[in-house]
């Protein structure tokens, strides 16, 4: 199989492993709430003290964030500025716990271990086979495609 290189061949390919059920609780809970979880279990990791030094809002998350963006201007300019509010209101919950001093991780690691296995029984409920996440890109395509769904919805172009 050739890969994939465009936004609609990673979506189609994506709708696959999903059963094409952009519509689902599953997808639309889901999904951000393994997002969210993700970016708060990078949140919490701890960073080289020479990062550290140098500002406090570098950390593995922020850095994933701004790769994720950079990916999905790569794949869409007009979809990466919808992503573009999700991964600020997706990184909000991580950034809130942080200044409040709560500890990050035993509220992040749950949460992204219960929305991803939420993802593979949801799944598995659509297809009958349990699938496990094949890569990273499968990961941060599921926003996006949530979001296409979203723009061919309000008839907008992407």
């Amino acid at each position: 199989m050739r890969p994939a290189t465009t936004l609609d061949e990673w979506t189609d390919r994506y709708a696959e492993l999903r059963a094409g059920r952009p519509g689902s609780p599953g997808a639309w809970l889901g999904i951000p709430l393994t997002i969210i979880g993700l970016i708060g279990v990078l949140w919490s990791l701890p960073v080289a003290s020479p990062l550290a030094e140098a500002s406090p809002a570098i950390n593995y998350a922020t850095l994933f964030l701004m790769a994720t963006f950079v990916y999905y201007c790569i794949l869409s300019i007009g979809l990466a500025f919808g992503a573009f509010l999700f991964l600020l209101l997706a990184s909000l919950p991580s950034l809130w716990l942080t200044m409040a001093e709560v500890p990050l991780a035993p509220i992040a690691v749950p949460v992204f271990c219960a929305a991803f296995i939420w993802q593979l029984v949801d799944t598995h409920k659509a297809t009958g086979r349990l699938l496990v996440i094949l890569n990273l890109q499968y990961l941060m395509i599921g926003p996006i495609w949530l979001l296409r769904a979203a723009y061919r919805k309000l008839g907008l172009d992407y």
